[in-house]
């Protein structure tokens, strides 16, 4: 396996009152730390890794900062109270950047990280310069609500958080599986669902080390889950990583509310597997094409609109004041920055240096 850290980025642990987390950096080329950080906030299933592109990428005055999420890269492994929604990712953020002297940060999302910086911006939005959400799941979650405005399915949240994930996955996860012998691998996984065209990229060996950092169990990854009567059988529980994003638990489209609104870039592919408007790892989506028997329609379990969501919300934010820029990449999956890396490195150095 190579060496993960790409030549210019280095790693720190950093110490808070919540916990050890795991940092990489790309400093500023005078070796400043003054100045406004970039800071990048990975997704389910990944790590800062992913990230290393991008911040070398990004102008040398620069200074780029990766947080690790607890029980994801080299951080501290810690349990997960989904029923903060994504709170104990966001409270831990904080606190790195306090513990680090960041007053004020350009904030860089992707997926569920796009999730904890919209959490960001609710809770902390003195941190917050300008904002960027890559690929981020909805504003009101993942699973489990209909329409642009986000309506909930029911009260439970059938069908969502740790029971909709695969158990295979998580089996080749904790068995730290790098083939590509089966559809549930990791390796298959991000070739199928994470990138639009995996032949693009060099660094494939880094990215499926970086998904096998992910920690296990119902505390961590995927979650605990809890029976009901509803299709298809699970509902979300209140442990773990993927019950954060039910909706019973999150919801952030008070963002458009927001007295204080930072300039928002949004950027997400048209072929985005995993965040979309008919995405198959939705189990409503699932049940749809037939691929989990029983479905009960669209009129019970339709698929989230995802995209449909985040641009209501964000449309909204725009008629209150807040400065918005979409862009929607062609023949690009769920990661911009490997699949677009230079129309997504250009347009975040822009708007970082718009602020």
């Amino acid at each position: 396996m190579p060496n993960p850290l790409f030549d210019g980025v280095v790693a720190h642990r950093v110490t808070t009152p919540r916990l050890t987390a795991n940092v990489l950096e790309r400093p500023a080329a005078d070796g400043s730390t003054t100045g406004i950080p970039v800071v990048f906030i990975h997704g389910n299933v990944s790590s800062s890794l992913f990230h290393q592109p991008t911040m070398l990428a990004l102008p040398a005055e620069v200074r780029a900062l990766a947080i690790d999420l607890r029980g994801f890269g080299d951080s501290e492994t810690l349990p997960v109270d989904a029923t903060r929604g994504v709170r104990d990712f966001s409270d831990d953020v904080a606190s790195v950047l306090h513990a680090l002297g960041v007053e004020r940060a350009h904030l860089v999302g992707w997926s569920m990280g796009g999730g904890v910086v919209m959490q960001l911006m609710l809770d902390h939005p003195e941190l917050i310069e300008t904002v960027t959400l890559e690929a981020p799941v909805s504003p009101y979650g993942f699973g489990g609500t209909a329409g642009a405005d986000g309506h909930r399915l029911d009260e439970v949240g059938a069908g969502t958080g740790g029971g909709a994930a695969n158990p295979d996955f998580v089996a080749r996860i904790d068995a730290g599986d790098t083939s590509d012998e089966s559809p549930t691998s990791p390796r298959t996984v991000y070739r199928t669902a994470y990138v639009k065209d995996p032949s693009r990229d060099t660094h494939e060996d880094i990215w499926v080390e970086s998904m096998l950092t992910t920690k296990t169990g119902v505390d961590n990854y995927p979650g605990d889950s809890v029976p009901t009567d509803a299709w298809p059988g699970f509902a979300a529980g209140r442990r773990g990583v993927l019950n954060t994003l039910a909706p019973t638990n999150f919801d952030t489209s008070a963002i458009a509310g927001l007295a204080i609104k930072p300039a928002v870039l949004w950027v997400h592919g048209v072929d985005d597997a995993i965040v979309s408007d008919g995405s198959f790892f939705d189990i409503n989506m699932l049940g749809k094409i037939g691929a989990i028997p029983g479905w009960p329609g669209d009129e019970i379990a339709p698929p989230q609109p995802m995209v449909t969501q985040t641009r209501a919300v964000l449309e909204r934010y725009r008629a209150a004041g807040g400065a918005v820029t979409e862009l929607a990449l062609e023949d690009c999956g769920h990661a911009p920055h490997l699949d677009q890396a230079a129309a997504f490195d250009a347009a975040l150095a822009a708007h970082i240096g718009a602020a």
